[in-house]
């Protein structure tokens, strides 16, 4: 399971414990079991900062309200409302998504190692790091726009990019060209690679990534 299912996931389980919440009987402001506030809550705020981060709006307003909470009715429906929106953006893929924020940090990661290997001149090694970040990010860009490309070779992942309009312009006409320099790379045909194959593939990954990721 993708971590982006997990979190839908996790949103939906949150948002049965949210219905299932429960007021004192006997109190006339109606005010929720501080025990089952809690647990729920501190739950919410997790799943925020894995979702969203916490310098987001949604994190940032239900940690607000957690912080300040003084077992009124109205604190947590207020609390029930910023979930309901933060679980509404997220369905809607009107935020960042999560997998796609992991993913950027661990190909950038993988660019920054390919960086490296070329500074030593070591062209192999940098040839091959900047192509695995590139052929992930690509597979891992069509699965998020929706297009199956599970298990396919590089050439028919950039295919299907093209075709669904994913690709276009400059970007388009450079993709045309990593396959090639991929294949060399993993193939160990590294007597074909050259300094300038590696720095294009490279600067190709990094500008993808800021694009997309």
């Amino acid at each position: 399971m993708q971590s982006s299912d997990l979190v839908a996931k996790r949103f939906e389980e949150l948002h049965v414990q949210m219905e299932a919440l429960q007021t004192v009987r006997g109190s006339g402001i109606a005010p929720y079991s501080s025990e089952d506030w809690q647990a729920w809550a501190t739950s919410v705020m997790n799943l925020f900062d894995s979702a969203f981060g916490r310098n987001s709006v949604h994190y940032e307003n239900f940690k607000a309200l957690y912080d300040k909470y003084g077992g009124w009715a109205h604190e947590v429906e207020s609390g029930k409302g910023i979930f309901r929106a933060a679980k509404a953006d997220y369905d809607g893929g009107y935020v960042f998504k999560l997998e796609a924020r992991v993913s950027g940090e661990i190909f950038g990661d993988l660019v920054l190692l390919a960086k490296e290997a070329l500074a030593n001149q070591n062209i192999p090694a940098a040839a091959v790091l900047a192509a695995a970040a590139l052929e992930d990010a690509l597979k891992r860009y069509a699965l998020l726009s929706g297009v199956d490309v599970s298990d396919k070779p590089m050439q028919q992942v950039v295919a299907a990019l093209k075709s669904k309009g994913l690709v276009a312009g400059a970007q388009k006409t450079l993709l045309d060209t990593m396959p090639k320099i991929r294949d060399f790379a993993m193939h160990a045909n590294w007597d074909k690679l050259t300094a300038a194959d590696a720095s294009s593939v490279i600067g190709f990954v990094e500008a993808f990534l800021i694009m997309h990721f």
